[in-house]
């Protein structure tokens, strides 16, 4: 029987190649998608997979789909997507939400006890301790999809059966984004256009501006915590460019155990969803010689603050991450608006998590009210 898959955030990049993965296998159908706003391109995935139900999270959006589309289930806002979840029948959730939108989708995901397939790393960052509790609680599996995560999986279950004690460090790559090298004063000045110029990966405008700040691995730093039990002073970021090894584990005897490939997005999705089986994929396959070197460098925390913030909020803990979280998305969104300067995004971060007290975690309402408070104050500071 077919593994049944939903797709949340089906229209953006990790969604469209998940469509790709699910098309090539006899093993996975996909019985319900969600989007944002993109509603004419949902419906166009809805229509070509046969599908009678989807979720438009923009309410205006779904309005316009469900005229579009009068033969179809058209479910509105984030109730909606709730709903689509616990009504789906669905095996796996692949949770491809950009932001904070993506927390609400993975509780009700794990509280239905449906595994889940994480590509939204705000879930873990914002609420990490209280979404792994719930995740036990149900006996619903977390399989990460971004590439890093998905690496460490791999390595990490391979060692498991060695017993605890056997993993002393995690290391997560980083490519260094297009302004690698740059100086703070270079900084000042660089343009929208050329912080999505990722030099590796294509995505979606937020994620590759995290990227070019280098807060996507803060974020990744803080996400790997909470999936693997690692404590942060034992999590180690470097910048990689070639972007081959995506995660290395360093064992008690001294070795260490490196996950190796070409940048391909639907490795790691494919991974998630066929888990603990594998598929062929129709990747383009490593040729070390052809790769020549690799090559490692450390992060310059003077140019590329972001993930200091994202260690120290980190280690505060609490509401400090979720905190650390909104402000990063306002910011962000208000530099691609230009409001504001690329240096100014660690800026915003920083004063917002100054201004904002950082509280134990209770429970999840508490978040949802951090989140909020510390958006205010973020635009605020914009202001």
């Amino acid at each position: 029987m077919a593994r049944r898959i939903l797709i949340l955030g089906s229209t953006g990049s990790i969604g469209v190649q998940a469509l790709d993965v699910v098309a090539r296998s006899d093993e996975l159908e996909v019985v319900g998608l969600s989007a944002q706003s993109s509603w004419e391109t949902l419906v166009e995935q809805a229509r070509d997979l046969g599908l009678r139900r989807i979720a438009l999270s923009d309410p205006p959006a779904a309005e316009r789909a469900a005229r579009a589309w009068p033969d179809g289930d058209v479910l509105s806002g984030p109730d909606g997507v709730v709903a689509l979840i616990a009504e789906s029948g669905a095996d796996l959730v692949l949770n491809a939400i950009v932001g904070s939108a993506g927390l609400l989708p993975t509780i009700a995901t794990l509280g239905e006890g449906i595994d889940l397939a994480l590509a939204n790393k705000e879930s873990l960052v914002a609420g990490g301790e209280l979404v792994i509790a719930l995740a036990e609680a149900t006996g619903a599996q977390i399989l990460p999809v971004d590439s890093e995560h998905a690496a460490l999986h791999q390595l990490i279950s391979a060692e498991r059966v060695a017993g605890p004690g056997t993993i002393e460090r995690l290391t997560i790559t980083a490519s260094g984004g297009p302004f690698r090298g740059m100086t703070l004063e270079q900084l000042e000045s660089v343009s929208v256009d050329e912080a999505l110029q990722h030099p590796t990966w294509a995505m979606g405008g937020k994620i590759t501006i995290d990227s070019a700040t280098l807060m996507n691995k803060g974020l990744e730093l803080i996400e790997a915590h909470h999936l693997f039990g690692v404590p942060y002073e034992r999590i180690d970021v470097v910048v990689h460019p070639q972007s081959i090894i995506h995660g290395c584990v360093s064992l008690c005897d001294g070795a260490v155990l490196a996950h190796l490939g070409l940048p391909d997005m639907r490795v790691p999705i494919a991974y998630a969803l066929h888990h603990p089986d594998r598929a062929d994929l129709p990747v383009a396959r490593l040729d070390l010689v052809a790769v020549a070197s690799l090559t490692f460098e450390p992060v310059d925390l003077e140019v590329f603050p972001s993930l200091r913030l994202a260690r120290e909020a980190a280690k505060a803990g609490g509401t400090a991450p979720c905190i650390l979280n909104a402000a990063n998305e306002v910011a962000v969104h208000a530099f691609l608006d230009g409001r504001i300067g690329f240096t100014r995004i660690p800026e915003v971060i920083e004063a917002t998590l100054g201004a904002v007290e950082g509280l134990p975690l209770g429970e999840f309402e508490g978040l949802f009210a951090a989140d909020r408070t510390a958006r205010d104050v973020a635009r605020s500071l914009l202001d």
